[in-house]
């Protein structure tokens, strides 16, 4: 079983959304200057990365992170590829291929370097929301920082997933992936009350569940 890693890699000098919480390590004892140990501490946006919302993050009375289904970041998957171009907002007729998983992970390659923060990448609409849980897709991803416009403050995808109860998987890197499909491996960390957790995004090239 071939395990392929669509997470971007967090260091400092990882793209932060504008007016988050950038990512910083402080190194608190090292091995080097004579501790026994290297110990080390983390501030940051939990939308850090490749990171799944909770829907405390877009709807009032949302659940937190900590309460949602692990179920819907663990199975069958399909990665689409998308042509679009940037700052657009993909719409039904834009996924050609037909739905053969529950969880979906869009391939844009509108936001190309996750060091650099572009703010014209592409993302969901309602309308694709809509067609696609009716279709039965649980989840959906995108290799994006959002599935909303940069400077959308409605967030119009994220509230027709709200009204789905779907999940969302965003920042993930999918430049290297084939369309098809695999087994999604995303789970969120246990953050009590939290509005989103980094995770270590992963594809199975086999299909499990």
């Amino acid at each position: 079983m071939k395990i392929i890693d669509i997470s971007p890699l967090v260091s400092d000098r990882i793209a932060n959304y504008p007016g988050d919480v950038p990512y910083a390590r402080e190194i608190g004892l090292e091995i080097a200057n004579g501790a026994n140990i290297d110990l080390s501490a983390i501030r940051t946006s939990v939308h850090v990365g490749a990171h799944t919302d909770a829907p405390n993050h877009y709807a009032a009375g949302g659940q937190g992170i900590d309460v949602r289904p692990l179920e819907r970041y663990l199975g069958p998957c399909q990665v689409i590829r998308v042509d679009i171009g940037r700052d657009e907002r993909m719409l039904p007729g834009h996924v050609r291929d037909p739905i053969r998983a529950p969880r979906v992970l869009f391939r844009t390659g509108t936001f190309p370097n996750p060091e650099h923060f572009n703010e014209d990448f592409a993302a969901l609409s309602a309308p694709l929301v809509d067609h696609l849980a009716a279709q039965g897709v649980i989840l959906f991803g995108i290799d994006t920082p959002s599935i909303d416009p940069r400077h959308d403050k409605v967030l119009e995808a994220h509230q027709a997933v709200a009204r789905h109860d779907a999940s969302i998987l965003e920042g993930v890197v999918l430049d290297h992936v084939p369309p098809g499909l695999y087994t999604l491996v995303a789970l969120p960390l246990r953050l009590e009350g939290a509005d989103a957790s980094p995770v270590r995004a992963v594809l199975l090239d086999s299909i499990i569940g």
